[in-house]
């Protein structure tokens, strides 16, 4: 995406921590302080979704998205999470650079970003300081993909273990680790029950080898470093 430097530059952040927000936006201004550069700052998957909504209404477009994984859902119009929330920017503003952050860095769970989202940067909460996060930014508006150290190293787990999951896929593992029941999960996942039944069964096959409990599912899953 070519932008001319004396036109605004719109950045989102959205994180469910305040704190979290202003220390992202003051980081960035440390590296845009001579650039016309509008924040567009929010906590939820809501006001994300009021946000994009509002901006596209205006016929303006947003540049760069810093989103946070897990973010308060809006069950309103099926956004569970940061993942659903950079779905949506993808769909409205395709040429937008997107930054996913995350508390998360179990190789399941980078997997399904990658497949859901494939974005530009991705960066583990635990990795974040006052000189990585401009860098990563940099990165990304140069045209370059960026993962931080742990995003790198969970993808190495999944190609070490010769695992290729699709987003569903890892979605059902995660679900499944979070708490929720498998009748429940057609609610999360764009898929009937019978046919996530068979991904299920496909899932432990290859992790348990038979057909064991959800228990056994994720202490395997755990005993691999998956999740």
């Amino acid at each position: 995406m070519e932008l001319n430097r004396n036109q605004n530059r719109n950045i989102l952040i959205i994180d469910d921590h305040p704190m979290s927000v202003d220390s992202y936006k003051t980081l960035l201004s440390t590296i845009t302080s001579n650039e016309k550069v509008n924040y567009i700052l929010g906590y939820n998957c809501e006001e994300a979704f009021n946000i994009l909504n509002q901006t596209k209404h205006n016929k303006e477009t947003i540049h760069f998205a810093f989103i946070d994984v897990n973010l308060p859902s809006f069950e309103k119009k099926k956004l569970f999470s940061g993942s659903d929330v950079a779905k949506l920017i993808r769909d409205y503003f395709p040429e937008c650079k997107i930054i996913i952050i995350s508390m998360h860095s179990e190789p399941v769970w980078v997997s399904q970003i990658y497949n859901c989202i494939n974005p530009e940067g991705f960066i583990a909460k635990s990795d974040i300081d006052y000189k990585s996060f401009p860098e990563a930014f940099k990165s990304v508006e140069n045209n370059e993909i960026y993962s931080s150290k742990s995003i790198k190293q969970s993808r190495k787990i999944m190609i070490q273990k010769n695992i290729n999951w699709d987003e569903n896929d890892s979605k059902i593992l995660r679900l499944i680790a979070e708490g929720v029941k498998t009748k429940d999960l057609p609610k999360y996942i764009p898929l009937c029950l019978s046919a996530i039944e068979k991904r299920k069964a496909s899932i432990k096959k290859q992790l348990i080898r038979d057909s064991g409990s959800n228990k056994e599912l994720l202490d395997s899953a755990k005993n691999s470093g998956l999740i």
